[in-house]
């Protein structure tokens, strides 16, 4: 019969421990390391997030960066479009940018629509009729249409309830503006706003892209929302199938 010989038994518990050893450090290097990280992160976040769940954190930050989106392509459709910006009567398009945020934001009329919002600002804004500042109203008609989908808020909280088929719904005007933009003309057969371009000197699709980047994000809160409200409905499906009595503190 095969005998282990004392020296090499000691060895391999020798090597037994070491492995056991290094496998304990490492597990609690990492196990602090994950501590750090939840830690930085309850420092990092803001008071009122505890009051938000994953799918209203997601919304909020949907908005926010939708409504940038927005101002870039404000931006880059005065750099397009420098006659519009006169119109404006700012001296630049940084302040002419500024009035139609804080009107977005803080839900008021913009002055050159006669009290206009949402959908009957972008109708008006993108008319032939329109004699003001086309950017800046067709800014503000999309960025007040976002709003109002979302409940006319901006940021969301356990509190609120964002109607899914309403958010799906601005991302279908968003890509009908889109393609507004891009095919309607003036009498002299002008775009009424100049944007993307494709010519012998080049391609510009920036404005496509961007406009594509806030559907994708209203696409997949409206995702979101669904699966949310058909959890709770799920939920309660099941707590009557199995008998089970609600709790109530």
């Amino acid at each position: 019969m095969f005998r282990v010989l004392p020296h090499i038994t000691m060895h391999i518990r020798r090597s037994s421990l070491l492995l056991a050893c290094l496998s304990t450090l490492c597990l609690t290097g990492c196990s602090h390391q994950q501590g750090g990280d939840i830690i930085d992160q309850f420092r990092q976040g803001k008071p009122q997030e505890f009051l938000q769940t994953s799918v209203d954190r997601m919304a909020t930050l949907a908005m926010r960066d939708n409504l940038d989106s927005l101002y870039l392509l404000m931006s880059k459709l005065y750099l397009r479009n420098p006659e519009e910006l006169k119109k404006s009567g700012f001296l630049d398009a940084r302040t002419a940018g500024q009035q139609v945020r804080m009107a977005i934001e803080m839900q008021q009329p913009l002055p050159t629509l006669g009290g206009k919002k949402d959908l009957a600002a972008l109708s008006f804004a993108m008319s032939p009729e329109f004699l003001g500042d086309r950017v800046g109203a067709f800014i503000y008609a999309i960025g007040s249409m976002l709003v109002t989908a979302h409940g006319n808020r901006l940021e969301f909280y356990m509190t609120d309830a964002i109607n899914p088929t309403f958010v799906n719904n601005a991302a279908r005007n968003i890509e009908k503006a889109t393609w507004i933009l891009s095919q309607r003309q003036n009498k002299q057969g002008e775009p009424l706003l100049f944007s993307n371009e494709i010519s012998e000197e080049g391609s510009n699709l920036s404005f496509a892209v961007e406009f594509g980047k806030i559907v994708a994000r209203l696409d997949l809160l409206t995702q979101m929302l669904d699966e949310r409200y058909r959890r709770i409905g799920l939920n309660y499906a099941q707590s009557l199938l199995f008998l089970n009595f609600l709790p109530v503190q």
